[in-house]
């Protein structure tokens, strides 16, 4: 649990139970009320024990009754099904529209014939998105629009702004996170895509890198190996055709 406000008021919750069947609009009310601030993006009753759905604009998701006399800061387990319901809303939640994003303020790297498509949000100085490289270099048939997303340091963005002006974007990036190469000195070119790319990534809620979106828009929070990456981009390509 993340917000500041919420994890304090957690430790000296004393709220009074309400109104029997309130509705979402009340719940919402009353956990606003319980944290002080306007926090909520959304309530949602669940068929889980009278539970509601609370997900708070910082995108973190946790449960309550109606009257609000507790909060459940965990995840909820179908023991039927043993699939990790809230897991799974957290993916749908996460999830965005591939095609609205803009391709052109990507760096493009392809691999084989590129039918299958990726879009990642990198920073250049992230270890683990060397070792995506490196992954990556091993998988065929796949185009990766990789958007620059320098938040680790004032260096990554000098970095990327020298990758976004090389002559081959795609070879200055992948020269430099697979191969160690540094990218060339900054030529004279507009580097506003990667202002936009920072602006873009923080209101998709991008808060590590590497982000990576399949095109189904569904959201992979971190590195994957390529033998578990290659069967989520098959996976996630079939339903974008759907």
């Amino acid at each position: 649990m993340n917000h500041p406000r919420l994890r304090a008021a957690l430790a000296t919750f004393t709220l009074a139970a309400g109104v029997a069947h309130a509705g979402e609009a009340d719940v919402q009310k009353k956990v606003e009320a319980f944290i002080g601030a306007p926090a909520v993006s959304s309530v949602k009753a669940t068929t889980y024990n009278k539970l509601y759905e609370v997900v708070l604009k910082s995108g973190e998701l946790v449960y309550t009754n109606e009257s609000v006399s507790f909060i459940i800061d965990g995840n909820i387990i179908d023991t039927k099904t043993r699939s990790n319901i809230t897991q799974a809303r957290l993916n749908a939640l996460s999830a965005i529209d591939f095609a609205s994003l803009p391709l052109k303020d990507a760096v493009k790297h392809v691999r084989g014939k590129g039918e299958r498509v990726i879009a990642t949000f990198e920073d250049p100085n992230c270890g683990f998105c060397k070792r995506l490289a490196g992954e990556l270099q091993t998988m065929d048939n796949v185009t990766v629009y990789t958007f620059l997303y320098p938040i680790l340091s004032p260096d990554s963005i000098d970095k990327s702004k020298r990758i976004w002006c090389a002559e081959n974007q795609g070879v200055a990036w992948m020269d430099w996170v697979g191969a160690g190469k540094a990218p060339p000195a900054a030529a004279d070119c507009d580097t506003s895509a990667i202002e936009r790319n920072v602006a873009l990534g923080q209101q998709l809620r991008v808060s590590g890198t590497p982000t990576i979106f399949l095109a189904d828009g569904s959201r992979i929070g971190g590195f994957l190996p390529a033998a578990q990456l290659n069967p989520a981009i098959d996976e996630a390509q079939g339903k974008a055709k759907k």
